[in-house]
């Protein structure tokens, strides 16, 4: 049974094949989806990618090194998953597509293993992003912590109190009290008022 859950994606599909893109055009648009890019060159898919923000990419295999390259720049270019889409299982290139950033690869895509990995590949994709947004938060805050400890000569805890009880008298949540001593610190005295003799 295909999920449905996911209609209306805009999707990219790289091949350097014509009559792939076709194929798997055709797959793509039987699920209610919309194929927004057909790419053949890697000079071209970055731009395109930039250009069109697609939700889902897909990359055909035809040539490895090829399908390598196209990847490369969709993962660097690109704020959606990457789909590589296989004929046949090859270990070798999965690895080297998983070492690029690939979120999910297929062999023979038809429209039910398709749209399958779509539904896995956006929820992977979602998490991910979660986590490193959850990552950067706390990289800011450890930050505004270490900042607070310089400049009043306080402990890790006794810094983190700090932010908290400003956060909550303020009622600004706590990255936003953090992100902004991170941004204003360098106005801050390099010692608080009162030590300076």
């Amino acid at each position: 049974m295909v999920s449905r859950r996911h209609t209306g994606l805009r999707v990219l599909i790289a091949d350097e094949r014509q009559e792939r893109l076709a194929q798997v055009t055709q797959v793509v648009t039987s699920l209610g989806h919309a194929v927004i890019v057909q790419a053949t060159d890697p000079r071209s898919v970055a731009e395109l990618t930039a250009d069109e923000d697609p939700d889902v990419a897909i990359v055909c295999l035809d040539e490895a090194q090829h399908a390598l390259t196209l990847i490369d720049e969709l993962v660097r270019e690109s704020n959606c998953p990457v789909i590589a889409l296989l004929d046949a299982e090859d270990p070798k290139f999965v690895d080297q597509a998983a070492q690029r950033g690939v979120f999910a690869y297929i062999v023979n895509g038809d429209a039910d293993r398709l749209e399958s990995s779509f539904d896995i590949v956006l929820r992977r994709f979602a998490e991910y992003h979660g986590l490193e947004g959850a990552f950067a938060r706390r990289a800011v805050t450890e930050r505004a912590k270490g900042i607070l400890m310089e400049r009043h000569q306080i402990e890790e805890q006794a810094a983190y109190n700090l932010l908290r009880d400003h956060s909550r008298r303020t009622q600004h949540r706590l990255i936003d009290v953090a992100q902004n001593i991170v941004d204003t610190h360098t106005l801050l005295p390099a010692q608080p008022p009162g030590d300076a003799e």
